[in-house]
């Protein structure tokens, strides 16, 4: 098994290329995004030395099915997926905020309230909450969206709205959007014997319209618990059994690292790897509800690149 962790295509019509923590994205023309989901793996806003074999082909095609499912709620970017790890969309002009929808109490948030905090994001958290609670209604606490290499920082509805970065109109409609895009992600969840715990949604505009970009309700956008045993492990005060890569975040934390300077990332060894992609195996195979048809990886870079000037030489 291989892994993809570089690309650096020359697309017909090409405008730019930014290299993402994960994602490589081609502008073309002006008006398309081909997006590249490699499979180098961040954690802690900082991406380890290994690409994780199948982890693109994960992602894109749990982000493919979740927009396909969801293109009701709002207009989202995707045109088409012309490779399991690619999809092509409408270029859109991002918002500078992500929105994070969280159902529980779990996560980043659990150790900051451990700490004593009661406020994220300007929302107030109450007193006497438990790990991996859930909350009476989901609630939303945004975030900056952070260049690469620095880390997202909390910030309120009402700073945001002060700063100009997002209009109150626009705004208020970010929020709708993503609390119904929470509530059918639920839904769908539950039909797989999950639960859809958190997430983050980002946004983007074109001629004036507010779209849904990037990926959606994927592993490493979202946190899913399984729903059996939920409530018994809960009254226990027992570790709930997780679908995220909070897995990778825990071993991490295990072996003395959380992003922090002067700290080394520990080795990543080929068994490491190996338990990392069949890890995310079975995230797409409880998510989406049947086996996963893994795409041959001898050689990525010349399948992508031919698949994807296939599909510019059709548009």
């Amino acid at each position: 098994m291989k892994a993809l962790t570089e690309t650096q295509f020359s697309f017909p019509n090409q405008v730019s290329i930014y290299h993402g923590k994960v994602r490589d994205v081609y502008e073309v023309a002006d008006e398309l995004l081909v997006m590249i989901v490699t499979d180098r793996i961040s954690a802690f806003d900082v991406i380890l030395p290994q690409g994780i074999p199948y982890k693109g082909q994960i992602l894109n095609k749990i982000a493919a099915r979740f927009l396909d499912a969801t293109q009701d709620i709002c207009p989202n970017w995707k045109i088409a997926t012309p490779d399991p790890m690619v999809t092509v969309g409408h270029k859109c002009d991002p918002l500078p905020v992500e929105m994070i929808v969280r159902g529980y109490l779990c996560g980043s948030a659990w150790r900051a309230y451990k700490n004593g905090v009661r406020t994220i994001s300007g929302v107030t958290i109450p007193e006497g909450m438990k790990e991996n609670q859930k909350f009476v209604t989901p609630i939303i606490t945004p975030t900056t969206k952070a260049e690469q290499g620095f880390h997202d920082e909390e910030i309120s509805k009402e700073e945001i709205i002060a700063q100009n970065l997002v209009s109150k109109e626009d705004y208020e409609l970010l929020e709708k959007y993503s609390l119904e895009l929470f509530e059918r992600g639920t839904q769908i969840a539950q039909e797989r014997g999950l639960i859809l715990v958190d997430t983050k949604y980002e946004f983007g505009k074109k001629n004036g319209k507010i779209y849904l970009i990037d990926e959606i309700h994927t592993p490493d956008s979202s946190r899913y618990f399984y729903a059996e045993g939920y409530q018994q492990r809960f009254d226990q005060g027992e570790s709930q059994k997780q679908l995220s890569k909070e897995f990778v975040r825990d071993w991490l934390m295990q072996n003395n690292f959380r992003g922090n300077e002067g700290e080394t990332i520990p080795e990543m060894t080929a068994q490491v790897v190996q338990s990392i992609s069949d890890r995310y195996i079975e995230l797409y195979e409880n998510i989406i509800g049947e086996p996963f048809k893994p795409e041959p990886t001898d050689n990525l870079q010349k399948r992508i690149e031919t698949r994807v000037m296939e599909f510019l030489l059709t548009k």
